[in-house]
């Protein structure tokens, strides 16, 4: 895998709607202003693609746009870093526009940048990934450097800092100490309200299989990759997945760790099965080495889905690894793709055994 380096004072970053428009709308202004200082207080000089901020119809209507905007980012050899807006359902409708231009194939091969984001993200992460990108299943634009609290939320922000040179290296992923709520109300007369907090008294859960196990990265939004494989929220979407062969084959699959994690939407336990079983029909279960699964938002069926888990899943000997700091629940770390991790359940801990980012001298000594 091809590794882009980290962001440095000075670097411009860009930011790119290739799902929702919403950082275009004027209800969201106040999380523009926020997030766009949070940047350049890194030193970060921030840049919005031509089409980043033209809004929720806009967007919708011209996907060619999305795909130009990200184009043009990875043209731009002064852009080192791309931040997605916030996620959506759609990006895929994206990727005729990116996956048949050739020079923005030979672009992130010969010139990587640091992309991040999460949720309907998963699909532009697979298919940099395909392109043989490693990109991080981290922070977006609006729900991170936007946080409406004072600050970013503390573990968030920590996780935040290691995409930059001056941090520490990225070596080993630990439990956050709390977690919040997600807002009702994520407007400007909520600015500087924090959010509603809870102590962590389960880190991370071994549902079942040995407590430490190793693999590569991979997966993503559990509601993105069940799109990408049956025509539930857009008809066209798995024709247009398999003909730029975006979700990985089964050989692609073999010893990873399939990251997973469900969305805002918080699927029913049986939907949430449903999610499961297409992933399992893949003979995807028979292959990995484990897999580490997010916090449910809120804790919403919290419960009910380690039992979905246990049940679809039906190998006692796979490594599952429960309430891990990623995805839709608040606060989040990054999950580099592609990256070589050890998994330890008993000492609460991923820890990377390899660098997650380019020719980082030292790491691991």
């Amino acid at each position: 895998m091809i590794k882009s380096s980290r962001l440095k004072r000075g670097d411009k970053v860009a930011i790119v709607s290739l799902s929702k428009g919403l950082l275009g709308e004027k209800f969201i202004e106040h999380n523009l202003i926020l997030g766009k200082k949070r940047l350049e207080d890194y030193g970060l000089e921030v840049i919005f693609m031509p089409h980043t901020l033209m809004g929720i119809d806009y967007v919708d209507k011209h996907p060619e746009k999305r795909a130009e905007d990200l184009i043009q980012a990875f043209g731009d050899d002064s852009i080192k870093g791309i931040i997605c807006a916030i996620g959506g359902d759609d990006t895929y409708r994206t990727l005729p526009y990116l996956m048949e231009n050739d020079k923005f194939k030979g672009l992130v091969k010969t010139k990587p940048k640091l992309f991040t984001g999460f949720s309907d993200s998963t699909i532009n992460h697979l298919m940099f990934y395909h392109l043989g990108l490693t990109t991080y299943y981290g922070m977006s634009f609006i729900p991170d450097l936007g946080e409406i609290s004072d600050t970013m939320l503390p573990y968030t922000k920590t996780y935040f800092s290691y995409y930059f040179e001056e941090s520490p290296l990225y070596e080993v992923i630990k439990p956050s100490e709390v977690w919040y709520d997600e807002r009702l109300d994520f407007s400007k007369k909520s600015l500087g309200q924090q959010r509603i907090s809870h102590v962590e008294t389960k880190g991370y859960e071994l549902l079942q299989g040995k407590s430490v196990f190793e693999g590569e990265l991979l997966g993503g939004c559990i509601d993105s990759l069940y799109d990408m494989l049956t025509p539930f929220t857009h008809i066209d979407e798995p024709r247009v997945i398999e003909r730029y062969h975006i979700f990985p084959d089964l050989d692609t699959w073999k010893e990873k760790i399939l990251f997973i994690e469900t969305s805002e939407i918080k699927e029913s336990p049986q939907t949430f099965e449903k999610m499961l079983k297409v992933l399992k029909d893949r003979g995807i279960y028979d292959v990995i080495n484990g897999i580490i699964v997010g916090k449910p938002q809120d804790e919403v069926f919290y419960e009910e889905y380690k039992q979905s888990l246990i049940e679809v899943v039906d190998n006692s000997n796979l490594p599952i690894v429960y309430n891990v700091n990623f995805g839709h629940a608040t606060p989040r770390c990054v999950l580099p793709y592609g990256i070589r991790v050890q998994v330890d359940s008993e000492k609460q801990e991923i820890r990377f055994l390899e660098s997650a980012f380019y020719e980082e001298v030292g790491y691991g000594k």
